[in-house]
């Protein structure tokens, strides 16, 4: 039984009439608490004992002179509470325990920043966002394992405020192209632009200089047109740790979305493929209820995006433009990273075209080359496609960077090594070098997997050329287009026949039907009759 069901029980048997000392007797108290439970239905509080001495106490004053010090210290080094423990065993000899320390840092350094005046109580004021006129932007890095890599990318995330519905888009960069393909993306998901303002912090993609510690801003001149091309009214968030509490939303979804579908951590080939992981999560998130709110976030949003702005109609060309020249190694530098292009191209400027996760290299508006943007920088990319005409006049140099990335890609497969190798042996190092690099580029004009197929068909019937490889490549091109209606030849351990065929009956195979009539000698037969009768009156003559 509680106290105050004692009390209870007490007053009502005494309301029942019972006496003091049958009250003591029945409930088996003192006449004190009788007379406390008489005059007070609610027990009085437990009084609380002073506070023991303890082994700390000594050394607190230590403790607040180094709380003290540490308000003019650098901020990122200040004292831990484990220097704090370590100083006080080190130099003061003190016999305390870790988390008696822990317990008191706790407690006492918020009250020394109150006392100093340097962290004043700041009071926040709730706030209701109408729907349909305001949203939040930010970037929150991810880790990610892609092709095999551990590597760090970008999370821009577009969150509206009335509904919490949010968009995601995972970059290579956090750079304006990025930047900006992460809104276009964003706003067309969404159906709409907010009408009013959308909260940004102070990201070097918009904000060339901050002014003071005023909202006053310079913004880059691509910003100004982005936004005046989609309706958008930034207002920027105050610098640093101070202000992220002016888009808390957008700052507590990136955590969110990151601790629950990016852990553990996702592994994938491209990061085409992991946008396409995004949208589906961001899909899932919209059944998902904010706090304490009556809906979900989904149906938040159907009343929601009907008050959005309209998009333009016309796109806005968010990639950037660079017109680098080809060095002598085939390559041009784009931010940091180097990128091949075709030896023919070498000395001359070509245009490249920047988006957040690729980019384009034309020659005078014709494509050259397309690469997927490198995520750390110092690195290079290159198509061993790019150096075949070279490699044709020396094969010798064909051991080189853009093998081993065709290798680690996929597109130089065992079958090309065995085929090589094999040439090799028959023809030469040289000559059966060059005959691999014609081979290669066979791919400019056939899909990689029928030439692949050409070389296995090559290797097994000991067709060591190009012309073999590539009649065969046409043939696996026609019999994916055109199934045979016969199954195909197998030997004894089960593999297709290894057939080549030879020029002269693959061409013979393609003649249309001869219907002519077959020739006849008949003539040549009387031209033969009448010359044996002349030569026998010749004789005849002699004889007489």
């Amino acid at each position: 039984m509680s106290k105050v069901e004692l009390y209870a029980a007490i007053r009502r048997d005494h309301r029942g009439g019972m006496s003091m000392r049958q009250l003591e007797r029945t409930h088996c108290v003192t006449w004190r608490t009788v007379r406390k439970a008489l005059d007070a239905a609610w027990p009085e509080p437990r009084k609380k004992l002073p506070p023991r001495e303890t082994s700390l106490d000594p050394f607190k004053p230590v403790i607040d002179a180094i709380l003290r010090a540490d308000l003019d210290a650098p901020r990122k080094q200040r004292h831990t509470v484990t220097r704090i423990f370590h100083r006080l065993i080190e130099e003061h000899a003190a016999d305390v325990s870790y988390g008696m320390v822990r317990r008191y840092v706790a407690v006492r350094k918020p009250q020394i920043l109150v006392e100093s005046g340097e962290a004043p109580l700041e009071a926040f004021i709730p706030q209701t966002h109408p729907p349909g006129m305001e949203a939040e932007v930010d970037f929150g890095d991810v880790t990610v394992r892609l092709a095999g890599e551990l590597v760090i990318c970008y999370l821009f995330s577009l969150r509206l405020s009335y509904s919490g519905k949010a968009v995601h888009r995972v970059f290579a960069s956090c750079g304006q192209e990025a930047f900006f393909e992460g809104h276009v993306h964003a706003l067309r998901t969404l159906g709409g632009v907010p009408r009013s303002k959308v909260r940004y912090d102070n990201l070097k993609a918009a904000v060339a200089q901050v002014l003071g510690l005023k909202r006053a801003r310079v913004e880059s001149d691509r910003w100004i047109a982005f936004k005046s091309h989609l309706g958008i009214e930034s207002f920027y968030c105050r610098p640093g740790i101070e202000g992220a509490h002016e888009k808390g939303g957008v700052e507590g979804q990136i955590g969110y979305f990151r601790r629950n579908h990016f852990v553990p951590v996702p592994e994938v080939d491209s990061l085409a493929e992991l946008n396409e992981l995004v949208e589906q999560w961001d899909r899932q998130d919209d059944a998902r209820r904010i706090d304490a709110r009556p809906t979900t976030v989904g149906e938040y949003f159907v009343d929601e995006r009907p008050l959005l702005m309209p998009l333009p109609e016309e796109p806005f060309e968010t990639c950037r433009i660079f017109t680098p020249r080809v060095d002598r190694y085939s390559q041009i530098p784009v931010w940091a990273n180097r990128y091949s292009v075709p030896v023919r191209l070498i000395g001359r400027r070509v245009r490249v075209v920047l988006h957040a996760s690729h980019l384009v290299v034309y020659d005078q508006n014709v494509e050259v080359a397309r690469h997927e943007r490198l995520i750390a920088k110092g690195g290079c990319h290159l198509e061993l496609d790019h150096y075949l005409e070279a490699l044709v006049r020396k094969p010798g140099a064909f051991p080189a960077t853009a093998l081993e990335q065709a290798r680690s890609a996929g597109r130089f497969t065992p079958i090309h090594d065995a085929w090589w190798a094999q040439a090799r042996k028959v023809h030469g190092e040289r000559d059966g070098t060059r005959a691999l690099i014609e081979v290669l580029l066979l791919g400019r004009h056939l899909p990689h997997e029928h030439i692949v197929a050409g070389l296995a068909a090559a290797l097994r019937a000991d067709a060591l050329t190009a012309d073999a490889v590539a009649l065969e490549a046409r043939e696996a091109a026609q019999a994916e287009n055109e199934p045979a209606t016969t199954p195909p030849m197998h030997t004894h351990a089960g593999q297709p026949a290894a057939t080549v065929t030879s020029l002269h009956e693959w061409r013979l195979a393609h003649l249309p039907p001869d219907t002519r009539p077959l020739p006849s000698v008949t003539a040549y037969d009387q031209l033969l009759h009448h010359r044996r009768t002349s030569g026998d009156d010749h004789r005849e003559g002699e004889a007489q």
